[in-house]
């Protein structure tokens, strides 16, 4: 008896115990959300965007004067670097590195053995690439290739 009464009074101490945590507890109904983010307007790339070659304002003959240049004397590796897709309305045939101390001529070769002559400048950050480069050595836009650098 002793023992059953014992456990109805931790029993009730127990239970007033949960009323004081329900109290803090969250509403029953809580209100909706009021505030709602900005619509924003977007259109599909094909509609407003443009083709790789109306960006591309370099002449197949360019190019394959450029993919047909010999190795210039006295050329040195300056490294290598993975390079990005460059600026597409930036015309010419570029790359852009942190490897490049001053502007010139130089070359890339791309993973495949293929040479493109391009027009070497100085960078800060990731390595870029012109659009035309990418287009002359065959590359999709998307890949992120390991050029090997060379420049005077």
């Amino acid at each position: 008896m002793m023992m059953r009464a014992l456990f109805l009074v931790s029993l009730s101490l127990a239970l007033a115990g949960c009323s004081v945590f329900e109290k803090d507890a969250a509403p029953a109904n809580p209100q909706m959300a009021t505030e709602f983010a900005p619509a924003v307007s977007t259109t599909a790339l094909g509609a407003a965007g443009h083709a790789p070659a109306a960006l591309d304002k370099t002449s197949d003959a360019e190019k394959a004067a450029a993919l047909s240049a010999p190795v210039a004397s006295g050329e040195r590796a300056l490294g290598k670097a993975v390079v990005a897709l460059g600026p597409p309305a930036e015309a010419g045939i570029w790359v852009q590195s942190v490897l490049i101390s001053a502007p010139g001529q130089g070359r890339v070769v791309a993973p495949n053995g293929q040479a493109l002559a391009v027009e070497l400048r100085p960078g800060s950050g990731g390595a870029l690439m012109s659009l035309s480069a990418y287009q002359a050595l065959g590359l999709p836009l998307t890949d992120l290739p390991e050029m090997t650098i060379y420049g005077p």
